[in-house]
């Protein structure tokens, strides 16, 4: 990691005559693309939480939704977890459409003639990300569960993987140099592009046996691993 500084330097100094640049026999160069990538483990996570709510008319729905939604924040923000940690993604009350009763009886139909959902997200850390799931199902959020992985640090892994690629570049010039029998000089010039960020997942352990209704283990849940590549493009001069 120590040569990440030196590497930001080289590239923001070199930036400025970029396009002074010209490949001639009176300015031998070596342009050499490479990629490289840096895969590290989530440690931010974005739980989606929510409810679906019945109810036989919409005053009763609404009743029971609210009770469902506050049940659902005192429990997440009695477990210390920050208000603007939990953030509204949306709420809806609306009668159910009539396709989505014909299989049910005519008792069950008269229970389910309006419907009130209601999702949040709640940032925290990875380690907590099960824990807030549990908290949230287990005061009635029934539709619940993805989970988005992202890094506190977003700029390290970028830069790590821009230092291995230049790495890389300079490995393949030395190579290109040997073979035309030149000796390979400095950096001139750098650029890096940062490249997609596929989420590589970790296998998830099953729960190893049923408990009491008080007594459920949190499900188990393994951060994701986040990739950061970049693509380097590099000059070096030819001695």
């Amino acid at each position: 990691m120590r040569t990440l500084p030196t590497l930001l330097l080289v590239a923001a100094a070199a930036s400025l005559p970029a396009q002074t640049i010209q490949v001639s026999k009176d300015n031998r160069t070596i342009a050499i693309t490479a990629t490289d990538h840096v895969i590290v483990q989530a440690d931010i996570a974005t739980v989606h939480i929510g409810f679906l709510a019945y109810g036989p008319d919409s005053p009763t729905t609404y009743a029971t939704g609210s009770r469902i939604s506050n049940a659902i924040a005192t429990a997440l923000t009695s477990a210390g977890v920050p208000a603007e940690a939990i953030e509204s993604e949306s709420q809806n009350l609306a009668p159910v459409e009539d396709y989505q009763l014909q299989h049910l009886s005519p008792a069950e139909q008269a229970q389910r003639k309006f419907q009130l959902t209601q999702n949040w997200t709640v940032r925290t850390t990875a380690h907590d990300a099960a824990h807030i799931l549990d908290l949230a199902i287990k005061a009635g959020a029934n539709q619940s569960g993805q989970i988005d992985w992202s890094l506190a640090d977003e700029n390290a892994p970028q830069a790590e993987a821009a230092a291995k690629a230049l790495q890389d570049a300079r490995a393949q010039a030395e190579k290109m140099a040997a073979s035309l029998n030149v000796h390979l000089g400095g950096l001139i010039y750098a650029s890096n592009q940062l490249q997609a960020e596929p989420i590589r997942p970790l296998l998830r352990a099953m729960s190893a046996a049923p408990l009491a209704a008080d007594q459920v283990a949190p499900l188990a849940i393994n951060p994701r691993r986040v990739e950061k590549s970049a693509t380097v493009y590099a000059i070096f001069a030819i001695e």
